[in-house]
């Protein structure tokens, strides 16, 4: 007889009893503190028409999506990304309601990895999306509910870094690229390519091709926004500054400036953020634990003047910068006779299961190799056999 070797698929695994409690306990504090802060809880299908995503600028590549066809030929995509869905459902369901919105969710989001790079596929999250709150507000709200959430989860050692679309958009609209151009800047200073950002802003002189050539530099405290302030007289962009720096000082007054840090090159998903834009690191993760921004756009596609803005919790990797002990074994092991299963479940719990064997003694001998404590249920009550006697 041929074995069948079982394998879960490439980009997938199973998890197991401390990991699975590690998770489910970080998503339950996250779940919590967000519906303390009046979000409320929505689910989206697991399964989306690709055309949204499309339609929805999603800064994700197509080729990362997990694609099958409807039986009508329409082609579906394994979600792989919350934020369109919601605004979906927004237009769906609260087209004619008053908002602001406030919307969390506990969703596992799919997205392909790259072969052989170790990356999950399955990607649990954990988030909030503010809808129709534009303005300095609905930023401070959202990035010190970030703080909050990786503060709720336990963590204790990180850093959320701030940057602004508009420092970028309003020097390279200073200097006239093309959409073209102003993607390959993006992506040079996204990828920290110095030489090949030095050969793209070449052709330029002035203050924005200066201050585009420092943008990858200014990264650290409080300090980088005189810097960048100093840099440029470019409106657009020192009003991004000057956004920046209203939000500090409000996170500041309420005692959660400590972990907060600035990056003017924080420039992924430019065609998606409109605003703020911030992540969150810490030692040890193997990637961002979060990530969210401004997306002011997005809710126009469904035909909304809605302003949004919203984060999600990247659960697994926050998962893994903590220890969580194995469950404990059970020590006790409870042999119950016909008729009183009641009784017996009335026993369980703090470190008790129930019998599977027939018989009591199957049950004692079990008990013995097993380490545990014998307990019989029987007509005539309770009674607890020492297994090495």
């Amino acid at each position: 007889m041929t074995i069948f070797k079982a394998a879960s698929p490439e980009g997938t695994r199973d998890k197991l009893f401390a990991e699975c409690l590690r998770l489910r306990g970080i998503r339950s504090s996250l779940m919590e503190l967000f519906s303390s802060r009046s979000y409320k809880e929505i689910m989206t299908p697991e399964l989306e028409y690709y055309d949204l995503f499309v339609r929805a600028e999603n800064p994700l590549p197509q080729e990362t999506m997990f694609k099958l066809v409807d039986r009508s030929g329409r082609l579906l995509v394994m979600r792989p990304d919350c934020t369109a869905p919601i605004a979906r459902l927004v237009a769906s369901h609260f087209k004619d309601a008053e908002g602001p919105f406030r919307l969390c969710y506990d969703e596992t989001v799919f997205r392909s990895a790259a072969g052989l790079d170790g990356a999950d596929s399955e990607l649990p999250q954990c988030g909030v999306e503010l809808i129709g709150a534009p303005g300095l507000r609905g930023d401070i709200e959202i990035v010190s509910l970030a703080v909050d959430a990786v503060r709720s989860a336990g963590l204790r050692d990180f850093r959320l870094e701030l940057g602004h679309a508009d420092f970028f958009f309003g020097l390279t609209e200073e200097l006239g690229l093309s959409r073209e151009d102003e993607e390959a800047l993006r992506a040079c200073i996204e990828s920290r390519s110095f030489a090949l950002l030095d050969e793209l802003v070449a052709g330029y002189s002035g203050e924005a091709a200066q201050c585009l050539r420092r943008l990858p530099y200014l990264f650290g405290g409080p300090e980088i926004l005189d810097e960048a302030a100093a840099l440029t007289s470019n409106p657009r962009a020192l009003a991004a500054v000057e956004r920046l720096r209203d939000i500090w000082r409000e996170l500041v007054s309420a005692g959660r400036g400590d972990c907060i840090s600035f990056d003017l090159g924080l420039v992924q998903g430019l065609d998606y953020y409109t605003g703020v834009i911030f992540r969150c690191w810490t030692p040890g993760a193997p990637s961002s634990v979060l990530a969210g921004g401004r997306y002011d756009r997005l809710l126009c596609d469904f035909g909304l003047e809605l302003a949004g803005a919203g984060f999600a919790v990247y659960v697994g990797a926050l998962a893994s910068c903590f220890e969580c002990p194995e469950p404990e074994a059970a020590k006790t092991l409870i042999f119950y006779e016909s008729g009183c299963l009641a009784e017996a479940v009335a026993l369980l719990g703090g470190g008790a299961e129930l019998s599977c064997f027939a018989t009591e003694a199957e049950s004692l001998e079990y008990a013995r190799r097993a380490g545990m404590k014998l307990l019989v249920v029987s007509k005539n009550g309770i009674k607890e056999v020492d297994p090495n006697v």
